[in-house]
């Protein structure tokens, strides 16, 4: 896989954001999640139709605050709305990607990959009942691995954050003590830790904290080199993330059933699915102002789910099934201009 360290992708947020863009081009804010793909397909489509995109890696909350307010044509959120707010804001969802959340860590002497962690101890951690990487439930998972008797560092997102919300999900799940006591949100009262900004802040502030440990998409976390921890998945399994663990995570999901595609796929069952998997959902207006620009952006999204499949999956994420991407095209007929009718009619 071709690797991005965090100044180059830092170098493409400034070029997909840039103020001065086309008025041709597409605009969007939102999921930081996403971002990695995003980059590698306006970069494909701007060289094969002219058209660029220009969106705002500024996490899911802001995104969802973009679009319901109309200052950008899409926004793109890992938590998906729910009906009354939808409905109350005139807006259409679908999902475009799904992928992993992995846990980061800067550990002296522990190697990327090395260390394993379930989610009731994950949960710890975060709580800050578990402090000191020698502690005996982090020990127990780890019998073969020296680990310092270093005080643990945690790193969270201080911005809305989609990544934050399946994350805590996942840890609402797991620990009792979480879903009573914080909860699930993009964001949350964290008990303990550091914020940082974005995805790329997080992944910063762990390289650079001795003991750090922090949540990220495994496509930042495998780009920049970042060492990421192995997890006890609901079967039981230790598994390692990857296409394949998330596609297993992926498997169970129910788009044809889901009412606006809303499923949340963190704990799935199944000996090789990945924990802590998520999916990105487009929010659009279901009567947008500007009827042209949402064609547009509807014209990239096909192309995206037709041809961006590779690239995508050479980013670990993984694809939308074609026969969920015709339930969501077909639901695009909802979109409409002033006149009532479909802004966009997608071609085989």
């Amino acid at each position: 896989m071709k690797h991005i360290n965090l100044a180059i992708a830092a170098g493409f947020a400034a070029m997909l954001s840039v103020s001065a863009a086309s008025a041709a081009d597409i605009s969007g804010a939102g999921s930081t999640f996403i971002y990695p793909v995003f980059a590698k397909w306006a970069d494909t489509y701007k060289t094969n139709t002219g058209i660029g995109l220009n969106y705002q890696s500024i996490g899911s909350g802001g995104g969802i605050k973009q679009v319901e307010a109309k200052t950008v044509t899409f926004g793109a959120t890992d938590k998906p709305l729910g009906d009354d707010e939808l409905n109350q804001n005139g807006l259409v969802q679908f999902p475009m990607v799904e992928g992993g959340i992995v846990p980061i860590y800067n550990i002296d002497g522990v190697k990327p990959g090395e260390l394993v962690l379930d989610g009731k101890t994950l949960a710890g951690i975060f709580l800050g009942t578990i402090t000191k990487w020698d502690d005996p439930a982090i020990k127990a998972l780890n019998a073969s691995l020296t680990l310092p008797s270093a005080a643990i560092v945690v790193v969270h997102r201080s911005d809305g954050s989609g990544t934050t919300f399946n994350f805590t999900d996942y840890l609402s799940k797991q620990s009792d003590d979480w879903k009573s006591k914080i909860g699930s949100d993009t964001a949350v009262e964290w008990p303990v830790g550091v914020g940082a900004k974005g995805s790329e802040g997080v992944a910063n502030t762990v390289k650079q904290t001795a003991g750090g440990i922090g949540y990220d998409e495994y496509a930042y976390a495998a780009q920049n080199n970042l060492s990421y921890a192995k997890m006890v998945n609901a079967n039981g399994k230790t598994v390692e993330p990857s296409l394949d663990t998330f596609t297993a995570a992926a498997a169970n999901a129910d788009w044809a059933n889901a009412s606006n595609f809303r499923i949340i796929i963190t704990n799935q069952a199944g000996d090789n699915s990945w924990p802590i998997a998520a999916s990105t959902w487009v929010l659009i207006h279901k009567q947008p102002d500007d009827a042209a620009a949402a064609a547009e952006a509807l014209k990239f999204f096909d192309w995206a789910y037709k041809n961006g499949k590779d690239q995508a999956k050479a980013l670990d994420y993984v694809a939308i099934p074609d026969p969920v991407v015709a339930l969501i095209e077909k639901s695009w007929a909802s979109i409409v201009g002033a006149d009532g009718k479909p802004i966009y009619a997608v071609t085989q």
